[in-house]
């Protein structure tokens, strides 16, 4: 592998995880807003969606999710000599 292939993969996972993540929990924001209902300045009041907050609440599940799987990869290597086991079996190692 040479430099310029691994500069490559260090911006696109620095993208999807930088921007990426804070993206999704965004829209996971407006749509558990949205779906929420309330009221217009003119004093209509709009009713709940329970599909957007539910889409609200899998997106926050997501990002979450990935943040816990993350911090686990992480400390892989501590996990595994504190308490012998791997937390992330799933993932590839080194």
């Amino acid at each position: 592998m040479t430099y310029l292939e691994a500069i490559g993969k260090v911006l696109v996972i620095g993208l999807v995880l930088g921007a990426g993540l804070p993206a999704l929990f965004a829209v996971g924001l407006v749509a558990f807003s949205n779906g929420s209902g309330g009221t217009h300045e003119d004093g209509t009041t709009v009713a709940p969606n329970p599909v957007l907050k539910v889409l609200g609440l899998l997106l926050f599940a997501l990002v979450s999710a990935v943040i816990v799987i993350a911090i686990l990869w992480i400390t892989k290597a501590t996990i595994q000599h504190h308490f012998g086991f791997n937390p992330v079996p799933f993932l590839p190692g080194k």
